[in-house]
C-alpha cells in the first residue's frame, strides 16, 4: 500500500539536521506496516497528478493557518474533497486535521492568545483517555456534517474527527518525539509563543504518551478503509 504524504510545512531549519522533515517523522511512525511512501511538497505547489496516484493520503502539520491566503490551499482543499468523495482513505494531523475539516464543511479559527502544547490528555467517546504531544493555537470550532468527534479536551473540543470509514484526523502529533517537541517549544518561546505559556509546557514534555497507540490506529485505518 502506497501512502502519499502531502507535506504542508517544513521543520524549522535549526531542527532539521537532527530530526528530519515531517515526512520522515511519519515514515518512522508508520514503519513496520508494509507501507511505501511518496512525498509531495504541497506547500511549494507540488501536487499529485491524480487522487489515484497513491492508495491513501496523509496531510501533515504546518505553521500556516487553514484560513490564510496561500495559492496552494484552494487546490489542497479541492484535492481533499475529491479524495473524500472517491472513498480513498485520508488522514490529517494538526494543520492536516484543520484543513480537512475546513474543506469538508467545518470551520477553523485561531484560539485567542492561548496555545495547546506539550503533553495533552484527550478523552474518547468510550470514556478512555490518552496522552499525546500537541503544538497549536488554531483549532476546528465547527465540525463537518459527516464527522464524529473521537478525541476532545477542555482546550480543544474537536481534537479528533472520524468521517465514517473514509477519513480520520487528529489535532495532536503522534509523529513528534519528546526531543523534537522540547526543541520546538524552546525555539518558539518568547517569539511565536509567550514564554509564560511555553515554559510550563516543558515541565512534562517527556511524560509517557500514547503515540504508538495512535500509530496503530492510523495504520489500521489505512489497511481497513
Amino acid at each position: 500500500m502506497i501512502i502519499g504524504i502531502l507535506k504542508t510545512g517544513h521543520v524549522p531549519k535549526e531542527l532539521l539536521p537532527k530530526y528530519g522533515e515531517y515526512s520522515d517523522m511519519f515514515e518512522t511512525l508508520l514503519s513496520g506496516n508494509g507501507f511505501e511512501f511518496k512525498t509531495y511538497e504541497v506547500v511549494s505547489g507540488e501536487f499529485p497528478d491524480s487522487i489515484n496516484d497513491c492508495d491513501g493520503w496523509l496531510v501533515t502539520g504546518s505553521k500556516h493557518g487553514a484560513y490564510e491566503d496561500h495559492d496552494w490551499i484552494p487546490p489542497l482543499e479541492e484535492f481533499i474533497r475529491d479524495t473524500y468523495n472517491a472513498n480513498i482513505p485520508m488522514v490529517g494531523i494538526c494543520f492536516g486535521h484543520q484543513i480537512m475539516a475546513q474543506a469538508l464543511g467545518g470551520k477553523v479559527e485561531k484560539f485567542g492568545g492561548l496555545w495547546g502544547m506539550g503533553t495533552q490528555e484527550y478523552v474518547h467517546p468510550d470514556g478512555t483517555k490518552t496522552k499525546l504531544l500537541a503544538m497549536h493555537q488554531d483549532q476546528v470550532v465547527e465540525k463537518p456534517p459527516e464527522a464524529e468527534i473521537v478525541a476532545s479536551n477542555d482546550f480543544c473540543k474537536m481534537a479528533g474527527l472520524a468521517y465514517k470509514n473514509r477519513a480520520l484526523s487528529f489535532q495532536p502529533h503522534p509523529e513528534f518525539t519528546h526531543e523534537y517537541m522540547e526543541g520546538l517549544i524552546k525555539k518558539r518561546s518568547g517569539t511565536t509563543i509567550p514564554a509564560d505559556q511555553a515554559d510550563p509546557a516543558l515541565v512534562d514534555v517527556y511524560a509517557a504518551n500514547d503515540s504508538e497507540l495512535y500509530a496503530k490506529r492510523i495504520a489500521e485505518f489505512f489497511k481497513g478503509a
